[in-house]
């Protein structure tokens, strides 16, 4: 399945899943004339889900980075002045009282519709990269190359397989072999989140009909109790509003979904109004707006204990899947197509072993996902009045929201860069 190449290439990689950080990754590394780049998706096209998707500043960054930017600036949603640096305001779910806001200066809630930023990113990948209808089964290598097996029995053999296949990851178990470390599988994290698009005037009349001001429409608002919350952003140019409430079941320590249950399905309105019976006249007048919502079972994965193995890594979901409590998961995706991207771009990267600039890179990466992971988990649990030593305190919980995400944001991906190459010298002098 190679791709005749005039001349020989510096490194050829093949890139297994084409969703957000696959795609940005892809593009990425097309720049670079020396590589042979080869995606391979498993559906019949891209397509994300219809959702949106929120990023925090460190997130951001690392689009302008990439080099996407001006294809995000298109289609984000921010809010209007003067609540253009607010990320969330917090209230009180039982009655709507204003708790706080987080904000996020120069970015505030930069927020898109899933399917929209795909498209954007797309529009940026040359012809000839992606492979549809290639769902990846196995993977072996030896040591000179590495190798995807693909469901419709061919296969592509290239100098490294970069895993940006998802929570069910096909990649991962190549990388963590379960004869080793047992099944490393997606586990439920005891949270349902029900979730419905709302058209955005729609919104401000049934707010308003509930006494409620229509601001809560477009700028983003966080409604937090006792095991529940609910989440509002504006997406689509502030066309509609993203809804998402959330009930976490809190009464077993590892709660485990229903054999044979769906992750996705559509529920009844009368389910989600039942679940939040007696909250504020905002989320009932949200809630209500919601004719056929779906419920997801939110997923995460185990922190692993390394991402790779030699020639073969995963990244983005696929090594450090987080539930969605601080917009940090297509960031951190992001994140990692950035750095490892410009460390295999660098032109000496061909006078090493690739799995040096693999290590670097979990090197640098690895303590940072994993606390995204952890901390998203435990902000769960803070938004529901269940936070280790916070539970109900509206004023340790106020402190919380306010200094929570600074070392998430604060981030600048391109020092893991500098670290990543810095960790490479060391090896190479070790080495001599």
């Amino acid at each position: 399945m190679h791709v005749k190449h005039t001349q020989p290439k510096r490194l050829s990689i093949g890139i297994v899943g084409g969703g957000i950080g696959g795609v940005a990754f892809a593009v990425a590394l097309s720049r670079d004339s020396g590589l042979d780049v080869q995606l391979f998706e498993a559906a019949p096209q891209f397509s994300e889900i219809g959702a949106g998707v929120s990023f925090g500043p460190n997130a951001v960054r690392a689009i302008q980075l990439l080099g996407l930017e001006a294809a995000y600036q298109r289609i984000a949603d921010a809010s209007p002045a003067p609540f253009e640096d607010v990320w969330f305001e917090w209230r009180r779910g039982s009655d709507d009282t204003y708790l706080t806001a987080s904000l996020a200066p120069g970015v505030g809630q930069s927020s898109v519709h899933r399917a929209d930023f795909l498209d954007a990113i797309v529009a940026h990948l040359p012809e000839g990269i992606a492979h549809f209808g290639k769902r990846c089964v196995a993977v072996t290598q030896d040591a000179a190359s590495a190798t995807a097996h693909f469901d419709d029995g061919t296969h592509f053999t290239g100098d490294v397989i970069i895993g940006f296949d998802g929570i069910k990851s096909a990649v991962r178990s190549h990388v963590l072999p379960p004869d080793q470390f047992g099944d490393i599988a997606p586990f439920w994290s005891g949270t349902y989140a029900y979730r419905g698009m709302i058209p955005t005037h729609t919104l401000e009349t049934a707010l308003e009909a509930n006494g409620s001001e229509k601001r809560l429409a477009w700028v983003p608002q966080m409604y937090l109790g006792k095991d529940r919350h609910i989440l509002t952003f504006p997406v689509k140019q502030s066309q509609l509003v993203n809804v998402v409430a959330f009930i976490t079941d809190r009464s077993v320590p590892h709660p485990r979904l229903p054999d044979g249950e769906e992750w996705v399905q559509a529920v009844s309105q009368q389910e989600m109004l039942h679940v939040f019976q007696g909250w504020s006249p905002a989320c009932q007048a949200i809630l209500a707006s919601i004719a056929e919502p779906t419920r997801w079972a939110l997923h995460e994965l185990p922190e692993l204990p390394f991402y790779r193995r030699e020639r073969v890594m995963v990244v983005g979901d696929a090594a450090h899947a987080l539930v969605p409590h601080q917009g940090a998961g297509a960031g951190q995706a992001l994140e990692d197509a950035y750095v490892l991207a410009t460390l295999l771009t660098d032109v000496r990267c061909d006078h090493r072993p690739v799995s040096d600039v693999l290590a670097a890179f979990e090197h640098v990466r690895h303590a940072r996902t994993c606390r995204a992971q952890r901390t998203s988990h435990d902000a769960g649990d803070v938004y529901e009045y269940s936070g280790k030593g916070i539970g109900g305190d509206e004023s340790k919980l106020i402190h919380d929201l306010e200094n929570r995400f600074d070392w998430l944001w604060n981030h600048d991906p391109h020092d893991d860069v500098i670290a990543a190459r810095q960790y490479l010298e060391t090896v190479s002098r070790d080495r001599l």
